[in-house]
C-alpha cells in the first residue's frame, strides 16, 4: 500500500508499506519518500487496525503504545532530501488478522493524499538527532567497487581454532600462539585475504554491558593490525558464539539480541577508524535451537544481520562505508536459504555488502559414507549445482560473494579419510568452477594444511593442486594408482584421462620420459601402461609403491601414478570389547577404501543404518603401521546385542575381504568368513 502523506513543509510523502507474514508473525518493510522540502530529523506514526505488535525493528527507532506506533530515524538515517527514500523494517505479532494500516503521518501531519502548501511546524517537534560526525554512506559508494574489492580477496585462508577455540586462549585447540612470522609466511604463500573467527563467549562480562576483556580485544587488534601490515584484506567475526549461546534466540531473543548487540558495539567502535581493507562477517554459520521452523530462523537471521548493519554504520568512521559480510542460514547454498538473505540484502539496500556460504563438498564423499569414495559425477554435480545457485542469486545481480570455509570435512578428523587421487580431484575442480563462478574461496585450515611452526605444507602435493587451480586447470586421471599383483603374469593396465581442457603431453619416471608407443599408449583419453613397462617398474615385485609416475600436461601440476604391488589382504580371529576391537590384517601392499556391515538377514547393521558401508574414521579405521583394522564404540554402540554382523572390507585393488564379529554385551568376537574377491 502506498500513501500521499504532507511534511511541515510545502511538499508530501509517500509511504510504500508491505509485508511477508506466517502464522502469528510478519516481517514488515516501510519506505518513506520525501516529496517535499528536505527533512533533518523524522518520526512516523501509525495505528495498527487489529491490534498487531512490533517485536524488534531495525534502521529506525520503534515504539508502541497500544494499537499506536511511532518510528523515529536513528542517527545515519536522520535526513531526507528532496525525492529521497528511506527504508525500515520491522518484525511483528498479529492475531486473527493482519491488515495494512489506513493511514501514516510524518512529523505529526496526516496523510492527504497530494503535495499541499507550507505548513507550519507541528506543535511538537520531531526528536532531534545529531548527525554523525562522517557522513553516512550513500549508493553507490563514495569510491570502491564491492565486486572488485571481494576479486582482490582471492585467495583466501582461515586462521582457524585459534581465536574461535572455546577455551581459555588462542591456544585452547592445540594451535601455537598467533605470530607476525607466522602471518608473514601465509601471505608468502600467495594467499591476500586472511578469515580470522574469533569467539567471543568466555571473553566479555555480563549482562547489560556484557563488556569485552581488554585484554582479549587488543590482542585481536594487535593480530589484525599484522594481518593488514602484511597487506591482506582481513574478515572478523562472531564465530562459535553462533552455536554456544545466539542459537537460544528463539527461546530467548531479548537477552541474545541485547548480548549480541553489545558485542557489535564494542567491536565496531574498536575497529570504527581500521583499514577498509578490514570487514566484518555478522556470525558464523548462524543456527537457532527448537524453533518453529524455517519461516522463524528467517525472521531470527534477518534480526541479526540488519542489527550488525544498523549498528556497524552508526558508529561512523570507516564503518559508515566498510563492507560487511552476511550470511544465510548455516551458511548453506540451498535455495531457500539464498532466497532468504537475498530479501535482507534488498531490504538493506546498502551497496557495500557481501554475501557468505561455506562449502565442505557432498556429504557421502566428504566423510567418507555410505560407498562416497570417489568424486565421481553426483559429488561434482552437487558442486556445480551449489555454485551455480550462489552466482545466479547474488554474483549476476552485481552482489559479491565470499565462500568463507571450503575443504572437506572429514579434515575433521585426518586427511587421510578421503583417498588422496579423489582428493586432489575435488580440489581441482572446485578451485576452477569457483573462478568460473566469480567466487572467492577461503580455505579451512585448523592447522591441519599449514604448519604453523615449521611453516610449510604438511601436504605439499594438495596445496600445489590447490595453487594451481587459482589461475588454470590440471589434468587429473580416474586414479592415482595401478595395482600388480605380487605373483602371476604382469597385464597391462589402462586409467582414463580428465584432461579438464588441457592436452597430454607425456609419462616420466623422475627425471626420465617414458616412450610412446612402448612403455604406454594413448587412446583419446584412454592411458594404457603396457605390460613390458610394468614388469620393469615393479622390479623384484616388493609389497607397496614400486614406482612413481607424472602425467605431464599442457597446464597445470603433473598428475602423480604410483605403481604397487599388492597381494590380498589377510584378516585373522580376534576377540575384544566394545571399547577396544581391533581386526588383525595383513594389507600386504593394499590400501583400504570402505567397509560394509549387515546383518544375517541383510538388513543394514551399526550408524547410519540406511546405508551398508559405514563412515570412514567413524565406525572403522585402518592402522597400516599396526596391521590392523580398528572398529570403534561408535559402531558397536549401534549393533543389536547377540546378533552376527557380515564385514566386508573393500579395498583400492579392488579386492573385498569378508568378516564377521558377534556382540555379546561388551565382549565382541571376529572370526574370518572366506577369501578375497577380486573386482
Amino acid at each position: 500500500m502506498t500513501f500521499a502523506v504532507s511534511a511541515h513543509a510545502a511538499a508530501g510523502c509517500s509511504v510504500a508499506y508491505s509485508t511477508n507474514q506466517w502464522p502469528g508473525g510478519f516481517t514488515a518493510n516501510v519506505a518513506v519518500t520525501n516529496l517535499g522540502d528536505p527533512l533533518n530529523g523524522w518520526r512516523l506514526t501509525w495505528t495498527f487496525p487489529a491490534g498487531q505488535q512490533v517485536t524488534s525493528a531495525w534502521n529506525a527507532t520503534v515504539t508502541s503504545a497500544g494499537a499506536n506506533v511511532t518510528a523515529s530515524n536513528v542517527g545515519y538515517n536522520a535526513a531526507i532530501g528532496t525525492n529521497g527514500t528511506v527504508s525500515f523494517g520491522f518484525n511483528g505479532s498479529w492475531s486473527g488478522s493482519n491488515p495494512a494500516p489506513t493511514s501514516f503521518a510524518l512529523n505529526g501531519v496526516t496523510c492527504t493524499g497530494g503535495v499541499g502548501p507550507t505548513t507550519g511546524p507541528p506543535t511538537t517537534p520531531p526528536p532531534t538527532t545529531p548527525p554523525p560526525t562522517t557522513p553516512p554512506p550513500t549508493t553507490p559508494p563514495p569510491a570502491g567497487d564491492p565486486m572488485a574489492y571481494v576479486a582482490a580477496m582471492q585467495p583466501g585462508w582461515n586462521l582457524g581454532n585459534t581465536f574461535d577455540a572455546v577455551g581459555a586462549d588462542e591456544t585452547a585447540w592445540g594451535n601455537p600462539r598467533v605470530t607476525e612470522a607466522q602471518l608473514d609466511a601465509i601471505r608468502a604463500q600467495g594467499f591476500n585475504s586472511i578469515r580470522i573467527p574469533v569467539t567471543w563467549s568466555n571473553h566479555h562480562g555480563p549482562a547489560p554491558a556484557y563488556t569485552i576483556d581488554p585484554a582479549w580485544l587488543n590482542r585481536i587488534k594487535e593480530v589484525v593490525g599484522w594481518a593488514l601490515a602484511d597487506g591482506f584484506y582481513v574478515m572478523i567475526n562472531i564465530h562459535h558464539d553462533s552455536w554456544q549461546w545466539i542459537n537460544a534466540m528463539p527461546t530467548d531473543r531479548t537477552t541474545v539480541l541485547n548480548r549480541y548487540n553489545a558485542l557489535w558495539t564494542q567491536i565496531a567502535a574498536a575497529f570504527r577508524d581500521a583499514s577498509p581493507k578490514l570487514h566484518f562477517e555478522s556470525v558464523n554459520e548462524p543456527q537457532f535451537a527448537n524453533s518453529s521452523g524455517d519461516a522463524q530462523n528467517a525472521q531470527l537471521l534477518h534480526e541479526l544481520n540488519t542489527s550488525f548493519h544498523r549498528i556497524v554504520r552508526a558508529s561512523g568512521g570507516g564503518n559508515a562505508t566498510r563492507m560487511l559480510v552476511l550470511p544465510t542460514l548455516h551458511t548453506s547454498s540451498d535455495q531457500a536459504r539464498l532466497d532468504e538473505l537475498t530479501a535482507t540484502l534488498g531490504q538493506l539496500d546498502d551497496r557495500n555488502l557481501i554475501a557468505t556460504v561455506h562449502f565442505y563438498g557432498y556429504w557421502p564423499f566428504s566423510v567418507n559414507v555410505a560407498g562416497g569414495i570417489r568424486f565421481d559425477a553426483t559429488a561434482q554435480k552437487d558442486l556445480t549445482d551449489a555454485f551455480d545457485r550462489v552466482h545466479n542469486a547474488f554474483v549476476a545481480k552485481g552482489i559479491p560473494v565470499v565462500i568463507g570455509e571450503y575443504g572437506l570435512l572429514g579434515f575433521d578428523r585426518h586427511t587421510g579419510t578421503i583417498e588422496q587421487g579423489e582428493k586432489l580431484k575435488f580440489f581441482e575442480f572446485l578451485g576452477w568452477y569457483a573462478r568460473s563462478r566469480q567466487l572467492t574461496t577461503q580455505l579451512w585450515d585448523n592447522g591441519q594444511h599449514f604448519d604453523r611452526t615449521a611453516f610449510r605444507w604438511k601436504d605439499p602435493e594438495l596445496f600445489a593442486q590447490i595453487t594451481s587451480s587459482w589461475t588454470t586447470r590440471s589434468g587429473t586421471a580416474s586414479s592415482d594408482q595401478v595395482y600388480v599383483p605380487r605373483t602371476g603374469s604382469v597385464t597391462a593396465r589402462t586409467l582414463t584421462l580428465n584432461l579438464n581442457g588441457t592436452a597430454f603431453q607425456g609419462l616420466r619416471q623422475g627425471s626420465a620420459n617414458l616412450v610412446q608407443g612402448t612403455d604406454y599408449t594413448v587412446s583419446g583419453n584412454q592411458l594404457t601402461l603396457t605390460a613390458s613397462a610394468l614388469t620393469r617398474l615393479v622390479g623384484n615385485r616388493a609389497y607397496g609403491v614400486n614406482a612413481t609416475l607424472h602425467a605431464r600436461f599442457s597446464t597445470g601440476v603433473p598428475w602423480r601414478i604410483d605403481v604397487i604391488t599388492y597381494d590380498r589382504p589377510v584378516l585373522s580371529h580376534a576377540t575384544g570389547t566394545t571399547t577396544s576391537f581391533a581386526v588383525p590384517t595383513q594389507f600386504r601392499g593394499d590400501q583400504l577404501a570402505t567397509m560394509e556391515a549387515k546383518y544375517a538377514d541383510g538388513s543394514n547393521a551399526g550408524p547410519h543404518n540406511w546405508t551398508s558401508f559405514k563412515e570412514f574414521d567413524v565406525t572403522f579405521s585402518p592402522d597400516y603401521t599396526g596391521n590392523r583394522i580398528t572398529l570403534t564404540e561408535a559402531f558397536f554402540a549401534e549393533v543389536n546385542d547377540g546378533a552376527r554382523v557380515n564385514l566386508t572390507f573393500h579395498f583400492w585393488s579392488g579386492a573385498t575381504v569378508t568378516y564377521a564379529v558377534t556382540r555379546q554385551g561388551s565382549t565382541v568376537t571376529g572370526t574370518t568368513t572366506s577369501t578375497a574377491r577380486v573386482g
